[in-house]
């Protein structure tokens, strides 16, 4: 694969369009830029990576979805397990009176209810391949009232302006075909099932989450939301072959296929330049988009609503759900066009709601400098998906220098169809009313992209140090340092070896790391001892991980004990009431929300699980550690770029300590 070397040169100034807004002061070999890409999910774990770092994306051997039905049912991990490794976790955050109580309640639920919930539990798994799939997406993503929009959606900007596609204006809809055709490459891959099946090692992992990037939507219901999905492989049969176009508010459909062939980028150019001129010259649509973006049942009451008005009006939103994806040109931003990563991923996360479908599964927006971003819905999929797709993307684009070097011939296509939508006083308030709260709650969100440039992988490995479970020390040490206490924190691992497995929490806010943070504090502690600490720190971090994705976690075994005493009607037990639980994390407390997003150009961003925590995520690259961080305004408590200051800093006294070990 033809990767660009280093985007920026350390001798050289920045340009403009990298250069951050206010970077924080930090070591001066600690350069800052801001920067950072394209996903959401709460991480990508190290069989993830692995993939990432091959670049390699077809495959005429075996087809994408050959081994879904014989990979493994996930596992239910024994349940004393679960609470020896749970008990373990709360320790950070309790004093000892406090523990003993915490250790009382675990053990009577152990021989109490929690017996009882587990047989049941057992049984569950003995009828369904993956015992947790149903119950995570409805109680994780669709059970969820607040706006997912803005809680849930992940997203960020390409990476292509690190190579051929700096800003520059007038530029949107040339470069768009070209990353729209790429797309429906990817698609092809997809449907034709081509597209490599991942790998750990020789093990064949869950290829499921695919199916769910193209022609995928949520339908918001009064109290749960729905799922809806209409991609099938070529063997299946017809697949939906349209885009959706939002511009200036107003909703277009083209097919993306013609007789057979997918659209040129000439003829998609064509497509984009008819809608285009079409916005620019007429008036701004209602921006019936914006009705996405709000609290989920209100979005509900609305849609009903809306069919009822016009039976042309539930056709149309069907069009939209079925569509492979959203195509947004974005010339609307209220801050102007975005010309660096962090600019590009504020925008993408919290930008125009009128040119978002805030339930689509893949929102491609295209800023009018020709910058790029993304808004996925969390639902379908997690970021692994994204960001394998923009690995590719970006591989491609750098293989054609980011041109189209194939014929102009533009065949005789029909030109878009607008979707225009029977609206009424009532619609129309409710989008107004959207819009506001939208605008309201997201000029609440602080978020920073800087990268760390005085080292990356390529060091951490040299000294035999695993890069992400370096950067999980250094933020704890972050945390701790500027907030006098440990930070409870979620990182991502991957349960993709078990069939139709997405995710499992580890919890890098060990005792380990906890009494290491605690060494680097205390000024009357040696280099010996620190260097000790980090090693243990190092070695539960990696053995908790392993035992997560071999399905051997207590998350989600704890999340599955609940459920299941709610459908029986029993009353929430104990455990989960207990101020230890919500306190260390639990029920989505997590102060810190993290992910590592590879070791590639992609990166991303999201909003923090709680009003007082931190969305943190990083992608690590050889010669440099890329972060994006977000906070919400309106806390005292946090502050993304002092968080991120703090981050740059304990890096930097990692390494130091390395070196005094020799490592």
């Amino acid at each position: 694969m033809l990767w660009v070397r280093r985007a920026l040169s350390p001798s050289r100034p920045l340009p403009r369009w990298r250069r951050a807004a206010a970077a924080p002061s930090v070591p001066p070999r600690a350069r800052l830029v801001s920067t950072a890409n394209t996903a959401r999910t709460r991480a990508v774990s190290a069989p993830q990576i692995h993939i990432m770092e091959n670049h390699v994306f077809e495959s005429s051997e075996e087809r994408t979805f050959q081994y879904q039905s014989s990979l493994p049912s996930l596992p239910v991990p024994a349940l004393d397990d679960s609470l020896k490794k749970y008990l373990d976790a709360v320790k950070p955050f309790l004093n000892h009176e406090e523990y003993q109580r915490t250790e009382d309640t675990v053990k009577k639920f152990e021989h109490g209810i929690g017996k009882e919930l587990h047989h049941k539990l057992l049984e569950r798994a003995k009828v369904k391949k993956n015992w947790l799939e149903e119950w995570w997406l409805n109680v994780t993503y669709l059970d969820a009232r607040i706006p997912t929009q803005i809680y849930y959606n992940f997203g960020g900007p390409g990476p292509y302006l690190e190579h051929y596609w700096p800003p520059k204006e007038g530029t949107q809809i040339e470069r768009g075909c070209i990353a729209i055709w790429h797309t429906l490459k990817y698609w092809e891959l997809i449907r034709t099932e081509k597209m490599v099946v991942h790998r750990y090692g020789n093990v064949p992992l869950d290829m499921n989450q695919f199916r769910m990037l193209f022609c995928t939507c949520k339908i918001p219901g009064i109290t749960r939301d729905s799922l809806s999905n209409y991609f099938k492989t070529e063997s299946e049969g017809e697949c939906p072959s349209h885009l959706i176009v939002l511009c200036r508010g107003r909703l277009f459909a083209f097919d993306a296929v013609h007789e057979g062939h997918i659209l040129s980028p000439p003829e998609i150019f064509r497509q984009l330049a008819y809608i285009q001129k079409r916005c620019h010259n007429e008036a701004d649509g209602p921006g019936l988009a914006a009705l996405t973006s709000g609290e989920r049942t209100q979005w509900a009451e609305t849609r009903k609503y809306l069919t009822n008005l016009d039976p042309k009006n539930s056709s149309l939103l069907e069009k939209i759900q079925s569509s492979l994806f959203v195509i947004s040109l974005d010339d609307s931003s209220p801050h102007g066009t975005p010309e660096d990563y962090t600019q590009i991923t504020k925008l993408s996360l919290t930008g125009d709601p009128t040119i978002r479908w805030g339930d689509k599964s893949y929102n491609c927006i295209i800023f009018s400098n020709g910058t790029f971003g993304s808004n996925c819905d969390h639902s379908p999929f997690d970021a692994m998906v994204l960001v394998v797709m923009c690995s590719y993307l970006d591989q491609k684009i750098v293989e054609s220098e980011g041109r189209w070097k194939g014929s102009d011939k533009v065949r005789d296509i029909p030109s878009p169809e607008e979707l225009i939508f029977t609206l009424d006083q009532k619609v129309l308030n409710d989008i107004g009313r959207a819009k506001e709260l939208y605008f309201q709650k997201v000029s609440d969100l602080q978020l920073i992209n800087y990268a760390f440039t005085s080292f990356g992988k390529a060091l951490t490995k040299k000294k035999g140090l695993h890069p992400d479970i370096f950067v999980q020390l250094a933020l704890q040490l972050a945390y701790y340092k500027l907030h006098g206490h440990p930070g409870c924190c979620y990182e991502t691992a991957t349960t993709r070896r078990f069939y139709h497995g997405r995710t499992e929490t580890m919890r890098p806010c060990t005792v380990e790391a906890v009494e290491w943070c605690k060494s680097m504090l205390n000024p009357s502690c040696g280099s010996h001892k620190r260097q000790q600490q980090m090693l243990k720190a190092f070695a539960k971090h990696s053995k908790l991980m392993k035992e997560c994705e071999n399905g051997k976690g207590f998350d989600r075994h704890l999340l599955g004990l609940l459920l299941i005493a709610k459908e029986e009607g029993h009353p929430v037990p104990e455990l989960f009431t207990d101020p230890a639980f919500t306190r260390s994390g639990g029920g989505g407390n997590f102060v810190l929300s993290t992910s590592l997003v590879g070791y590639t150009k992609i990166g991303g961003a999201v909003v923090p699980m709680i009003h007082r925590g931190y969305g943190f995520f990083y992608r690590i690259r050889d010669d440099r550690i890329v972060v994006s961080c977000t906070s919400w305004k309106s806390c005292p408590e946090t502050d993304a770029e002092i968080l991120c200051k703090n981050f740059f800093q304990s890096l930097q006294d990692m390494m130091q300590l390395t070196a005094k070990a020799q490592l």
